[in-house]
């Protein structure tokens, strides 16, 4: 079946039902921003394959939201489908709750697989139109009922995390869990969220791609842990360290039956925002329900000493093998054929020669010209472009290292640049640098200082649709929280103070649609600096070890401190990398970090 004929199909199972309105996320059974094949509803609905979207179908008509990120992908790939391109963010798109709170009827009913949205979604839905009385059916997966061959739900092997790396045990990590509990005065608490879990027990897995994490609730009280996972997927020595921890493992499924077995009179913490409509109906009546981030996002986000060093380790591995990546490209487009793709794979060549390269930690984005203004853009067989010796090519990858999670923007320039380019890439940079030099008290959060990375475009009339900075963890999720840059605060998140320990991305942009795009992102670590009558200071050290372009810079755009920023940072790039580069290379690394 194409695209229309399974809206059709999924529209026959909602007339079944006298489902009005039939609401399809992104996210599986524990919101995750990137989800197993199983779970890309979606995708097979829509033919969207973006990171972020909601699919909502009618009867007659159906809708896609997306954000600024993918608006042109969207728009591609939408294409012939009959699907609506609702731009979400945009001067008169409505949001999803208020687009049907407008198109509904009394009495219509809402469909959604219950476990694959919030219960602060569906009581968003509610507020909107209490006037209007619908309900709500999410008892069935109906687009499960359709979908022919679907992948089965992965249950890679899980394995360990030595504390070496992870700095904690288990033991301690639930600890701190429960005292967090204590102090919220919760009786128990349900994680969701696959990247917390993994961090908690120290374990790792494969049932996402390039995330490493495994399906798996868990369910704390002070006295027990309970893991609902799917069994087979842990080796016996695995299961013995969980039971010598004082966790137990029962079923992935069971997990409603365990959260109904919290009796009358307990408190429950579990986050609106994040946990299922579906588990949080499956909540006894008499428990009460503490309405709060679960404590382990905030823990897993500051990293421990140990998780630092081994961090600051990955970053030089990876630095060498993008410095790397990068001479190779110049010195090598226009003499040969080069492709997007042909690109993105010779950067996995220089990553896999490093000791303890796992794997990339996301799809690679080469983008080059023209693409490069599709800021999620991931090149297909169709799309696959050849490189010329001229112009700009954006490449944002990453890479999971034994001693954590990378990920690196570079916009390279392949050959002569125009003014308009040249300027671009200069503003871009200009945010980048002020954001990375910036002092700040302790208490500050990503979104007081979201600015500093706008402001030089902004004073252009210019700006770029995505966040500026997102948390990384480690060797977990590329996209972790609570900790960003944004301005925009949404979707029940709240300014979280930075924290030493922490790691962010600084990632200004600008994009040119049908001309190019531009990107500078490298990750910092939140660091105490001094502390003063006034207060305590805090610090970003750069953890990406990679030059920036000086050819494709205009130093006239660059102010006497913004020059001085540059060159501190590539004098420490160059004395980072260079121990590891001989002959040519060596040369070429010490020209492109030589000063401006």
């Amino acid at each position: 079946m194409d695209v229309k004929e399974r809206l059709q199909a999924l529209r026959e199972q909602m007339r079944k039902r006298k489902i009005v309105a039939y609401i399809v996320p992104t996210e599986d059974f524990h919101g995750s921003e990137y989800v197993g094949d199983y779970f890309k509803t979606r995708e097979y609905l829509s033919g969207f394959t973006g990171s972020a979207g909601t699919l909502l179908v009618m009867p007659e008509r159906a809708f896609l939201w997306t954000d600024g990120r993918y608006f042109l992908q969207a728009e591609t790939q939408l294409s012939g489908s009959g699907i609506e391109l609702m731009k979400s963010g945009e001067p008169g798109v409505l949001s999803l709750a208020a687009f049907l709170g407008k198109e509904l009827k009394r009495g219509d009913v809402i469909g959604f697989d219950g476990r694959t949205v919030t219960g602060a979604f569906v009581k968003e839905l509610q507020e909107k139109m209490a006037e209007k009385q619908v309900t709500f059916y999410g008892q069935k997966d109906l687009a499960g009922l359709i979908w022919e061959n679907r992948p089965p739900m992965s249950a890679e092997p899980v394995w360990g995390l030595l504390v070496s790396y992870a700095g904690l045990s288990r033991e301690e990590k639930l600890t701190k869990v429960r005292e967090k509990m204590e102090e919220a005065r919760a009786d128990a608490l349900l994680v969701t969220a696959l990247d917390e879990t993994a961090w908690l027990l120290n374990l790792r897995g494969d049932d996402v791609k390039h995330t490493p994490v495994f399906l798996a609730y868990m369910f704390i009280t002070k006295r027990r842990a309970i893991l609902c996972a799917q069994m087979q997927a842990f080796s016996e020595e695995i299961k013995g360290e969980l039971k010598k921890a004082g966790i137990t493992i029962l079923p992935y499924e069971s997990i409603e039956e365990v959260v109904a077995s919290l009796p009358a009179g307990q408190r429950l913490m579990a986050d609106e925002n994040k946990v299922s409509y579906r588990l949080l109906h499956a909540v006894s009546k008499g428990v009460e329900k503490i309405n709060k981030p679960s404590p382990v996002a905030l823990l897993k986000a500051v990293k421990t000493s140990r998780e630092i060093d081994h961090i600051r380790s990955a970053h030089v591995k990876d630095g060498v093998a993008v410095t790397r990546f990068v001479h190779w490209l110049k010195t090598h487009v226009g003499k040969e054929e080069i492709t997007e793709i042909g690109a993105a794979e010779k950067l996995e060549e220089f990553r896999c020669e490093a000791e303890g390269y796992l794997g990339p930690s996301f799809d690679p984005i080469v983008a080059y010209g023209p693409h490069g203004a599709i800021v999620h853009y991931s090149a297909t067989p169709e799309t696959d472009a050849a490189l010329q010796p001229k112009g700009l090519c954006l490449a944002d990858t990453g890479g999971h290292y034994s001693e954590g999670t990378t990920d690196i923007t570079r916009t390279i320039a392949l050959g002569g640049l125009t003014a308009e380019e040249k300027r671009a890439y200069t503003l871009a940079l200009k945010g980048h640098l002020r954001l990375g030099a910036v002092k700040f008290t302790e208490g500050v959060c990503g979104q007081n200082l979201d600015v500093l990375a706008r402001q030089p475009l902004w004073e252009e009339g210019m700006d770029y649709n995505h966040g500026t900075g997102h948390g990384v963890g480690y060797l977990l999720s590329v996209h972790e929280g609570p900790q960003n840059f944004r301005w925009r605060i949404g979707d029940g998140a709240s300014c979280v103070p930075l924290e030493e320990g922490m790691v962010i991305s600084n990632e200004p942009g600008l994009y040119v649609a049908g001309k190019f795009g531009i990107r500078h992102e490298n990750l910092v670590l939140v660091r105490k600096g001094e502390k003063t009558d006034y207060g305590q200071f805090m610090y970003l050290e750069p953890l990406t070890m990679v030059p920036f372009d000086k050819g494709a810079i205009d130093v006239n755009l660059l102010t006497k401190r913004e020059i001085g920023l540059l060159n501190d940072y590539h004098t420490k790039v160059y004395e980072t990398l260079a121990p590891h580069f001989t002959g040519e290379e060596l040369v070429w690394l010490g020209e492109a970090t030589a000063a401006v």
